[in-house]
């Protein structure tokens, strides 16, 4: 969309655009100039006019609006508004309610076709950008001032990124070659005498590695000649192709000057490789069929170029498609060329290249070659780590950036030839692929990340070829990376690589949660942590180990994770540790984002990215977006929970700080599903034992509440032994109940067989009415739907309950000040919210306040009571979506939201919610000192 600009051009065309625009702004008037001179003069969009609309109609309920502003290509709706008017403060609409300008446009939103739906919106008001990031509606939006923008125009930098095109046409080579191997996977698998025999296995995988190699240098003309490989083969018809095969990998295996010297000429052609790629391993190669020589000799040679694979993606593609569990779980997965760049760049990549553009504005030539050998020299002194390194695609895409910045350093001193040829003849590239090591415990996926790196020195060897006009040899292999097959959690990192020697440590180790670890990782977790290790995910190991091999150096680190581990138990067994006892610094650090696995199901997973060392950097960077980071943010500090403003690390309290009723769990009937009925069960049960009907009782959870479905259960607590023999049906089920509980795995369970008509767990008092609060919730909703239920209703363990809790408490609740510090601090289900009484209800600072302002929260909490009675039809999951919630309720939570923060003593206007967590963590500590 965009023309290429560089740094320097950029922020000058923002230094006027922002000074152009300076104290200017009429909503209707200069909307459009004001943003076709942004889209052109500062982002370079030819055209601007072509790739936004102005104006467009949305029919609403009684009205019709108009959008101000769209973008189709990358998604952008934009809501303007003059430059006297307040982004965060709520305008009344032609309908009486009052909305923010960000409220007016999601009310657009909801009448799009879901394709048009923006991944981002935009309110302005021509001084100040506020960006809301879509996939994270609860988030707080990124604020840009127009005044700042020569520095921060990065930051809106999503409006015209629609991708790189070439990338993606990498992405669909590769997907594309990993279909054909697959195929030739499947093919040759079925000649095997016993593929499921581990030798077998590993046969087919290593002769699959030779072939690919085979297909991409005869394309890349790494052997001398394109079709080589084809035009050799084609010669020998299936039964006589393993033979050949075989012999032609033994050549290639050979030294030009100790092969056979009445070698055919054809096979003598072929140059030497090394590496130990085709070396004289005991495998097993199987006969070959004429499906399986078409394969190889059409489709994979004939009708398909190999040459302009990625070998980053190629890598996981290959592997994947080759490794049995990952086929049997959905096919191809890879890491994203824009994901691994989220680690990489911020994490050297991006200093470095701005080293470069500043060594390339030095105006004299000897000076400017001087400092491009000393920067070539630093290039090829980096090593790098990767402890996870699975297909070693992070290392894969190291290896190609650090060399394309070596190439731009070829191209700038090409301007004095002769000397810098004659030097080049001397000192050829710099960066090899030695400088890279991994770690990773299959086997198969180590030939592939090795393979992988050579298809990447090849590539950017023809690049260099390009560029100085002259062939320079790829064979015989010369270097190798360290790629070394084992556990990295049983594996002493210093004998892969001495520390001394390293510069990076990167990667995304496994996502595994606590809960799904194998009894082999659970081993490994307890080594790591000493059997510590509590309820940690199995990437904790990989921090923890990486602090302690990082001690009194300048290393620096980079993981990508689950958000888990900056979330509950994480916090204060793993970070507390990192912080106090490493003394680890938090410098760079990707809030909450999806992290896609690029494969045909699209898998996805809640990630966070961390930058960490032992040295602390200065300025600090801080990103935020969902799917594309889109804003980047420098701070002064970064907390374990990824913000700037926690300075406390919250850890589990078994009694709330307050003076307020306990929370507790619902009820665990532990009845392995024979008590509880859907309403038919119910009505069908009930016709044939009528005398059951006074134990049956609604029964509730987070689903059916927040979604007001109905479910039923059998509470036999107070039912006398006369009234169980009377009913049949009923001690049929009670019966499955005991043998239920007697069959668990679990021996504690067993007790609970003896006593069979009551729950294994009862903490709700019946007949009280009672809080009910859901434990996960979606983060699309502002306010967790907090409610009242009747004390003839009974509920699971997915909520929790405060018993006989009044209007005061369900006010403080339900306010926005209570649902930020629960942002902050509780878990995350994927990217659902995970209530913790630990956590959050027992650590929440209540406020004081006086009997005014407790009669006024009271009042509001029950104007919101009122106003969801209104719609008597609505779930609780229909009211509190953003986009259908009514006007009546938003209101009624806007002034219970103002009465709690006037408790609190916190402003209304201007405080966000990161200034809300801010004086909350303030109160805490306060709290927490004066209890200890």
């Amino acid at each position: 969309m965009a023309n290429a600009k560089s740094a320097r051009e950029m922020e000058k065309a923002a230094k006027e655009f922002a000074e152009d625009w300076k104290d200017k702004g009429y909503e209707k008037g200069e909307c459009q100039p004001f943003w076709l001179d942004l889209l052109g003069k500062v982002f370079g969009v030819e055209n601007a006019s072509h790739v936004i609309e102005f104006e467009d109609q949305v029919h609403l309920d009684k009205s019709t609006g108009f959008i101000d502003a769209y973008l189709p290509a990358t998604k952008v709706l934009i809501e303007q508004k003059s430059i006297d008017k307040d982004l965060q403060k709520a305008i009344k609409q032609s309908d009486g309610t009052f909305l923010t300008p960000f409220q007016q446009a999601k009310k657009y939103i909801t009448e799009l076709p879901v394709s048009q739906h923006p991944k981002w919106v935009i309110t302005c008001n021509f001084k100040e950008f506020l960006v809301y990031d879509m996939e994270n509606p609860r988030g707080e939006p990124e604020s840009i001032l127009l005044e700042n923008l020569p520095k921060e125009y990065y930051r809106l930098s999503f409006l015209v990124d629609t991708g790189n095109e070439n990338i993606k046409r990498e992405e669909a080579i590769s997907i594309k070659a990993g279909e054909i191997v697959g195929k030739l996977y499947d093919a040759l698998s079925k000649q095997y005498l016993n593929i499921s025999d581990a030798k077998s296995q590993r046969s087919l995988n290593v002769l699959c590695v030779r072939l690919v190699f085979c297909f991409y240098a005869e394309d890349a003309n790494v052997f001398g000649k394109h079709l080589m490989f084809h035009d050799y083969m084609k010669q020998f018809d299936a039964k006589h192709f393993r033979n050949a095969l075989i012999e032609l990998f033994r050549v290639l295996d050979t030294k030009c000057e100790n092969r056979d010297p009445y070698l055919d000429a054809d096979l003598a052609a072929f140059p030497y490789v090394n590496g130990g790629l085709f070396a004289d391993e005991d495998i097993e190669i199987p006969q070959f069929t004429d499906e399986i020589r078409t394969l190889i000799l059409q489709n994979a040679s004939e009708d398909f170029d190999w040459s302009e694979i990625s070998p980053t993606i190629f890598g996981a593609v290959f592997e994947s498609t080759l490794n049995p569990e990952t086929r049997r779980s959905g096919g191809m997965h890879y890491t994203s060329i824009e994901n691994i760049h989220k680690v990489i760049d911020p994490l050297f990549l991006n200093a470095l290249k701005a080293e470069f553009e500043e060594i390339a504005a030095i105006k004299t030539i000897k000076k400017r070659d001087e400092a491009l050998e000393k920067y070539t020299e630093k290039l090829a002194s980096l090593c790098f780590l990767d402890p996870a390194a699975g297909s070693g695609n992070f290392l894969t895409e190291t290896y190609i950036s650090l060399r394309r910045l070596e190439n731009e350093v070829l191209r700038l001193r090409l301007g004095n030839q002769v000397t810098f040829l004659a030097d080049f003849a001397v000192h050829p590239i710099k960066v090899k692929i030695n400088q890279f090591y991994g770690i990773e415990i299959n086997d198969f996926a180590v030939t592939v990340a090795k393979t992988a790196l050579w298809i990447a020195e090849s590539q950017m060897l023809r690049e260099t070829e390009s560029i100085l006009n002259m062939n320079i040899d790829f064979l015989p292999l010369t270097t190798n990376a360290t790629i070394v097959e084992g556990n990295a959690l049983r594996l002493d990192w210093e004998s892969v690589v001495p520390k001394e020697k390293l510069s990076y440590i990167m990667g995304n180790p496994p996502f595994v949660g606590h809960k799904n670890v194998t009894p082999n990782q659970k081993s490994d977790m307890i080594t790591v942590f000493d059997g510590k290790q509590g309820r940690l995910d199995y990437v904790s190991a990989w921090y923890l180990l990486a602090s302690q091999y990082i001690q009194e150096t300048k290393i620096e680190c980079s993981f990508v994770s689950t958000n888990t581990v900056v979330q509950g138990v994480h916090i204060e067994t793993l970070w507390k540790c990192l912080l106090d006892k490493y003394k680890i610094k938090i410098n760079f650090a990707y809030q909450t984002f999806k992290w896609l696995s690029e494969s045909k199901k699209k898998a996805s997973v809640f990630c966070v990215i961390i930058g960490f060392a032992t040295v602390e950097k200065k300025e600090k960077l801080l990103f935020s977006g969902f799917e594309k980071i889109t804003t980047c943010k420098k701070v002064s500090s970064i907390s374990p929970y990824l913000d700037e403003i926690s300075t406390q690390l919250i850890t589990s309290r078994t009694k709330p700080l307050g003076n307020v009723p306990t929370m507790v769990y619902g009820n665990i009937p532990r009845d392995g599903g024979f008590y509880t009925f859907t309403d038919d069960e119910k009505d069908e049960f009930l016709r044939n034992e009528p005398k059951a009907a006074k134990f049956i009782y609604r029964f509730l959870g987070a689903k059916e509440y927040i979604n007001n479905t109905q479910r039923w259960i059998l509470f036999l607590r107070d039912i006398m032994p006369n009234e169980l023999r009377s009913m049949p049906l009923v001690r049929e089920r009670v019966e499955l109940v005991k043998t239920f509980r007697l069959s668990s795995k679990a021996k504690e369970i067993h007790k609970f067989a003896e006593t069979p008509t009551l729950f294994a767990q009862q903490t709700q008092p019946i007949g009280k009415d009672f809080i009910i609060v859901p434990i996960v919730s979606s983060s699309r909703r502002k306010y967790i739907p907090v409610g009242y239920v009747k004390g003839d209703t009974l509920v699971n363990n997915r909520v929790f309950c405060i018993p006989e809790a009044d209007l005061y408490i369900f006010g403080i609740l339900t306010s926005n000040v209570h649902n930020s510090w629960m942002r902050k601090v509780a878990v995350r289900l994927k990217d659902d919210y995970s209530y913790s009484k630990d956590l959050v209800y027992n650590n929440f600072p209540w406020p004081t306040p006086t009997e005014e302002q407790k009669a006024r929260i009271e009042q509001t909490a029950q104007g919101i009571l009122d106003a969801r009675a209104m719609y008597p039809d609505c779930s609780l999951a229909d009211l509190y979506d953003e986009l259908t919630m009514p006007p009546e309720l938003r209101k009624a939570h806007q002034q219970n939201d103002r009465a709690v923060m006037a408790a609190y003593g916190f402003p209304v206007k201007g405080f966000t919610e990161s200034d809300c967590v801010a004086e909350l963590m303030k109160l805490y500590q306060k709290l927490t000192s004066a209890t200890e």
